[in-house]
Parts: C-alpha cells; sequence; structure tokens
C-alpha cells in the first residue's frame, strides 16, 4: 500500500462505519482532531474527496465507498497473513475446521480418526458456522479448513476436494398430498412453497411459491411442521429422520457434494495433512457404504433379489 499505510485505512473504515468522528476517534483511542487529520491527508494523497462534511452529518462520496468496500477486504486479508505467519511457526497452535452442525454427512469422526494418525499431527478446533457463512471463515483466516456443500456454498477464492456425492430428498408435512408417494420428482413438487435460505442464491429447487427465510435446518424443520413449506435437503442434511415429519427421494433432483475446502493460496504441510486425511477417510466411509447397499441386496424366498432398505 505505498499510498495508503494499513493504519490509515483503518482509521477510515471504523470512520465510515460510524460516520462520526466523535464515536470513530473513540473505537480507535485517539483524539479527534488527530483522526480529522488523518483522514485529511489521505484525501490529499490519493486526490480525492472521500467524505462529504457538514455541521450536522457525515456522507460517504462514491469514492469512499469504493475504498470501504475494498478495504475491508484488504484489512482482513493483511490480518489473516499476519495470522497465519503466526501459526506457521508455531507447532502447539491447532487447526481449525469450520462445520455447520450435522454438515458432516456422518464423516467427521473418521476424518479426525484418520487425520490423529498423521505424524504431525495438532489437535483440532471445531469451530460452527452458519448455514452460508463457513467460506468466508476461511476467506478471512478464521479457520483453516472447512467443510461445504457445493453448488451451495460459494468457494470462490477456495481449492476443494470432493469427500462425497449423494442426492437429496423432499420432507414434507404428515398429510402432505405427495406423502404417500415413494419417490417424486421435481415435476411433482413444482407447485409448493419452498423456504427462501438466507444468502443463498441457489438451492436447486424447482420455482416454487416463495416462503419464509431461514438460516439452518432446524427453522427449515419448523416451518414444515407447521405446514408453512416443504424441502429438498441432501440426504445427510436430512438425518435423523424426524418424527413427525415425511422423507422422500427426490429422483432427478441435483445432486449435492461435500467437500473439504481451503483457501487457494494456503500451501502449508499442516492444511495438506488435513485434507489428505480427510480424502482417506471419505474413501474408506464410502466403500464401507457401496459394501453396506450390496448387502441390502440378499435373496427373498423365492429365489429372487429384493430390495432391503438400508438405515
Amino acid at each position: 500500500m505505498a499510498e495508503l499505510e494499513t493504519r490509515e485505512l483503518e482509521y477510515f473504515v471504523v470512520l465510515a462505519e460510524e460516520l462520526h468522528f466523535g464515536r470513530a476517534a473513540a473505537r480507535l483511542l485517539i483524539a479527534q482532531p488527530a483522526l480529522s487529520k488523518a483522514i485529511r491527508r489521505v484525501e490529499s494523497r490519493l486526490r480525492v474527496t472521500l467524505l462529504e462534511r457538514s455541521s450536522r452529518h457525515v456522507a460517504l462520496t462514491p469514492a469512499g465507498q469504493a475504498l470501504v468496500d475494498h478495504g475491508r477486504h484488504a484489512l482482513n486479508a493483511v490480518s489473516a497473513a499476519v495470522d497465519k505467519a503466526r501459526r506457521a511457526g508455531d507447532r502447539q497452535v491447532p487447526l481449525r475446521l469450520v462445520i455447520k452442525p450435522g454438515g458432516d454427512a456422518g464423516l467427521l469422526s473418521g476424518i479426525l480418526a484418520a487425520y490423529a494418525r498423521q505424524p504431525d499431527a495438532r489437535q483440532v478446533d471445531i469451530l460452527f458456522g452458519g448455514a452460508t457463512d463457513r467460506a468466508d471463515f476461511v476467506r478471512d483466516g478464521r479457520a483453516d479448513v472447512a467443510l461445504l456443500y457445493k453448488p451451495f456454498d460459494d468457494l470462490t477464492g477456495l481449492d476443494h476436494e470432493t469427500l462425497a456425492v449423494e442426492g437429496r430428498v423432499a420432507i414434507l408435512p404428515p398429510g402432505h398430498r405427495l406423502a404417500s408417494r415413494d419417490e417424486l420428482t421435481l415435476a411433482d413438487l413444482a407447485q409448493e412453497t419452498f423456504p427462501r435460505w438466507k444468502g443463498v442464491r441457489w438451492t436447486g429447487a424447482p420455482e416454487g411459491n416463495e416462503g419464509p427465510e431461514v438460516t439452518d435446518a432446524a427453522e427449515v424443520l419448523q416451518m414444515i411442521r407447521l405446514g408453512r413449506t416443504v424441502a429438498i435437503l441432501p440426504r445427510s442434511l436430512a438425518r435423523p429422520p424426524h418424527p413427525d415429519l415425511v422423507y422422500r427421494p427426490v429422483t432427478d433432483a441435483p445432486t449435492s457434494e461435500l467437500v473439504i475446502a481451503w483457501a487457494q493460496e494456503d500451501s502449508r504441510l499442516l492444511v495438506a495433512a488435513f485434507i489428505t486425511a480427510a480424502t482417506d477417510a471419505a474413501t474408506e466411509a464410502n466403500k464401507a457404504t457401496e459394501a453396506n447397499e450390496a448387502d441390502a441386496k440378499v435373496e427373498g424366498p423365492a429365489g429372487t433379489l429384493r430390495e432391503v432398505p438400508a438405515g
């Protein structure tokens, strides 16, 4: 930042958030005149007006809005770089994994066990994120790796490896017109009301009626029980099944992928070791699942094959 010091950028971002010199100076623990002087110095150096000032209010100019939008990302990147440098040099620092509750497709125990067998394994701290913010944990350095669902999570700036590919199920309230079916298609559900996932642009559900906004699976299940909506979820997120709801496979719904994700520029050995453990554990779990599905096909009394429901 040849034309702008990190400290000056922090001053401006805080001021942009407060839009009040006194409150911003108090947050920054500096005197108000010093803050005013620093902002004028930045405007002079950049040759733009960042703030419209009057005796009653402070407002951002278009140039100021652009600087604060990109400035936050720049400050987060600097903070993440410092944090990663410190963590890379400290052998006692744990690895941080962010997931959403229940969002591991049953693989987490196996992944942790596989990683613990690595010669240089560290402690793994589990962080819990929301439905849509876990990728941000990795991008801004709060976490080293994340379990995410593709295509629903935004993987911009991240590399990833697929751990599991799974179908999707419809979750219906009891007494629903489709509850008697053994399986469904997207066309069957075309006129239903679906929840709006906060921060998720695409859910793979058909374009039905717009339902209530939700942030997690618990809210979705509550809305379904109330008869306000139905939902289509990856199979693993629908487990364990709620006894008061009906679950039916959607045969033509797009599959979802559980992935292990990390920052593209992150080449640290501790991250690489965890990714290797995750992919190895997932491979073993997938083999076990295939074997169980094969065992579920048993000979019936007449010598024919019949399907025995798994799980």
